[in-house]
């Protein structure tokens, strides 16, 4: 009996098996619908290659599995570990990427946005995650975009653990597609603590931006785009290159720089100047009794800031709390320390500005006053 039945279920197998295959040969694929699972096979081999140099030691997993896994280290004396996350993306300077077809800068701009904003609280990434989705996968295009998170990975140490690609026809244009980032780190004994401020009395200190970074893009747009009648290919000659160049300068990080000075000394309070510029984001470093007096005349604006002003026009403040008009992070100190941490950064060729300080909260009430 045993045997019988075994047959009929191998028979049975066998039927359904021949259905299968006459089915596939006759009925649609997956492919013809648009999504091409041979091509995304050949994007994780492709992205294997180029993550390799951003594995660091607490890297368990190799990319391609369900999930990842990373080794937390916990320092000596520690009973815990406190992880902090971010998550971000790039934004509309993604619409200047597809318009000059250059895809490997705006990962750095990804990595980014995601570790500018754990270094606040000076906490070091352990690693990088990144999402891509595309109505169709290229192959060279996606190599070329995960070349420059891997590049973005690098400069800020940490590993580029996994990430997703999604293959979703119709829901973008052609040649088009989105990233996200995401980010953990975890407090060393360096890290600012949850309720640590700039307080009265501190200085101000801010490090140079590369360009907008990747923010106020939508603005950026209407003005060189709508309303100037510009194209990526336009030379400006106040930029020395073409506004697509200028437009596509990747968004610093500023990890190493900051990590090594929280060695030195003692940070009382970080803001990256990202979305909301310095109006919105200089206030989430500050005691509740204090406001930022930013001495606006120390620093050199850079070309791209005024062009934006100018042809717009746009509002002084405006720009103030659109873009980060030259400077990308803000640390503050004591007044003690104020020689020792520009002399350190100095040191290590990190150019820097005393831009201001930190005094009581006005009558009027501001939060960033310009003078």
């Amino acid at each position: 009996m045993f045997v019988i039945i075994k047959q009929n279920l191998n028979l049975e197998r066998r039927q359904t098996m021949g259905g299968l295959k006459k089915m596939t040969e006759k009925g649609m694929t997956y492919a013809e619908a648009g999504v091409d699972i041979d091509t995304a096979n050949e994007v994780v081999k492709s992205i294997k290659e180029i993550v390799a140099p951003t594995l660091t030691d607490g890297v368990k997993s190799m990319i391609g599995g369900f999930s990842a896994i990373f080794e937390v280290p916990v320092l000596a004396g520690q009973k815990s570990v406190r992880l902090h996350s971010s998550t971000d993306g790039v934004g509309t300077k993604l619409k200047i990427a597809f318009l000059m077809n250059k895809h490997d800068t705006v990962g750095i701009d990804l990595v980014a946005m995601c570790v500018n904003d754990l270094l606040v609280r000076g906490v070091p990434p352990l690693f990088f995650l990144d999402y891509l989705a595309t109505g169709k996968l290229e192959l060279g295009t996606t190599e070329k975009i995960i070349s420059g998170i891997a590049k973005g990975c690098l400069q800020a140490g940490c590993a580029l653990i996994g990430g997703e690609c999604a293959e979703m026809p119709g829901f973008y244009r052609e040649g088009e597609y989105d990233l996200a980032g995401f980010t953990v780190g975890a407090e060393t004994a360096f890290s600012l603590g949850p309720d640590q401020k700039a307080q009265v009395g501190d200085c101000l200190i801010g490090l140079p931006s590369s360009g907008l970074h990747s923010n106020g893009y939508s603005l950026v747009r209407k003005i060189c785009f709508e309303k100037l009648g510009l194209t990526v290919n336009s030379y400006i000659e106040e930029f020395g290159r073409t506004l697509g160049e200028e437009l596509l300068e990747p968004t610093r990080i500023y990890v190493k720089s900051i990590m090594g000075l929280l060695e030195k000394v003692d940070v009382h309070g970080m803001a990256n100047i990202t979305g909301g510029g310095f109006i919105d984001n200089i206030p989430r470093m500050l005691a509740d009794d204090a406001q930022a007096v930013i001495q606006s005349n120390v620093w050199s604006v850079l070309p791209i800031f005024s062009f934006l002003q100018k042809n717009g026009p746009v509002d002084e403040m405006e720009m103030y709390r659109t873009f980060n008009n030259g400077i990308g992070m803000v640390i503050s100190v004591s007044n003690d320390d104020l020689f020792s941490t520009m002399n350190y950064l100095a040191l290590i060729g990190e150019e820097c500005f005393y831009i201001g300080d930190v005094e009581y909260l006005g009558k009027e009430k501001d939060r960033v006053v310009f003078r």
